[in-house]
């Protein structure tokens, strides 16, 4: 047995079941999504159909992901010691039921592979290598058995470089979460509404439910500073999710379409925007945050 594979099988432990998806999920990555997509892509067509929603919401709860800042992803990739928040408290930072551990062990153990939703979608090839694990458990299963995804070691700040160019593409961070993977995150991913399978998941199911989603926010909306905007337009061009439009050049904000992923902020040429922690939306993955309600769990 492979020490990737031994690995793989500590961290599920009894839950024997549990390791051979893992395994099976990681060793037929493109495969597995490319035929998720197909059954995610009927959701099109089911919205008149209500009795799908415990179905989704059992999937829901057990795949899904936590949208991130650019500033919530820099605390990941700047890591210097192990994080790990197990906790139901988590539920207000990624709002389901099942896999919801906050843990990065050998946060420096940093692996970029190929994205299966990318390569489903038949994104432009040099966006496809976007993946990336964090910590060994991942990372070392991906560099011995999943080289034909194109795994490559990478440092943290290569990670960042990385996210920082995707984000200039209109791509938004995300990190993942998977009962079968151990139900913590571990894979952050660069992700486009166009070429995500979850995003999509997440659009195609809320026609039929607003309980369905598989992409939960990060955490924070949008403040405007009205004397510096100039009504360029830069902010609606990178939302990928409709939350800002400008009709007549009269600006509209809707918050409960807003993600949280801050690239309108970042795009905006007159700093005339700001993000700011919504108590509407569940809290941020921040990692400094939860380092402080550890310490005192009363916050």
């Amino acid at each position: 047995m492979k020490e990737s594979t031994k690995l793989m099988f500590q961290k599920h432990g009894w839950r024997v079941d549990r390791f051979v998806h893992n395994y099976y999920y990681f060793l037929f990555y493109y495969p597995y999504v490319a035929i998720s997509r197909r059954f995610i892509l009927l959701l099109k067509y089911l919205s008149w159909c209500k009795p799908i929603v415990p179905v989704g919401k059992m999937v829901f709860n057990r795949y899904h992901s936590k949208v991130l800042s650019h500033e919530d992803t820099r605390k990941i990739f700047t890591l210097n010691e192990d994080i790990r928040h197990v906790s139901d408290e988590n539920k207000k930072i990624v709002p389901y039921k099942y896999a919801t551990k906050i843990i990065f062990q050998e946060p420096d153990n940093i692996v970029v592979m190929d994205c299966p939703c990318k390569k489903a979608t038949n994104a432009p090839k040099e966006d496809i290598n976007s993946c990336i694990a964090v910590g060994k458990s991942v990372t070392s299963f991906w560099l011995e058995q999943c080289q034909k995804y194109h795994p490559r070691k990478i440092s943290q700040q290569e990670a960042l470089e990385i996210i920082h160019r995707f984000r200039k593409k209109k791509h938004i961070t995300q990190a993942f979460f998977k009962v079968a993977t151990g139900g913590s995150t571990g894979v952050i991913c660069n992700c486009h509404p166009d070429t995500c399978v979850s995003l999509q998941a997440t659009k195609f199911a809320g026609r039929i439910s607003d309980q369905l989603s598989m992409t939960a926010k990060s955490g924070y909306s949008v403040v405007f500073e009205g004397e510096r905007c100039v009504a360029c337009g830069h902010c609606a061009d990178m939302c990928g999710f409709d939350a800002i439009t400008f009709v007549n050049g009269r600006r509209t904000y809707t918050k409960d379409l807003c993600m949280g992923c801050g690239l309108c902020v970042e795009d905006c040429p007159e700093n005339a925007m700001s993000l700011y922690v919504d108590p509407d939306k569940p809290l941020p993955l921040d990692l400094d945050m939860i380092r402080a309600r550890a310490a005192s769990p009363s916050i």
